[in-house]
């Protein structure tokens, strides 16, 4: 975002917006992370198995770029997550799939 246009927090219609208009917003998470940056466990649950890995790179020809990588994991409980390292941010993020 340019010095003239402030930054995107500062803009309170696109906050509102945007709070208002996502239903399924990232929620952060609690991720422990192995050697190779898969998920091990996931907001104090241990992960029994990654279903599936991807990554979203979009928007970087802009000033707020997305680079994410994905992954679908099964818990211990029997849960299914969709977890996800915002590598802008370097968080973690739970999101549903």
């Amino acid at each position: 975002m340019s010095a003239v246009g402030g930054s995107w927090a500062s803009r309170p219609h696109a906050l509102a917006r945007s709070a208002a208009g996502r239903l399924n917003a990232p929620r952060p998470a609690l991720v422990e992370a192995s050697v190779d940056g898969a998920p091990r466990v996931v907001n104090r649950q241990q992960v029994a198995l990654v279903r599936e890995e991807w990554r979203v790179v979009d928007r970087w020809w802009t000033e707020e770029p997305l680079d994410r990588r994905y992954y679908e994991v099964v818990l211990e409980s029997g849960q299914n997550v969709c977890v996800f390292r915002d590598r802008e941010r370097d968080c973690w993020f739970t999101q549903r799939a």
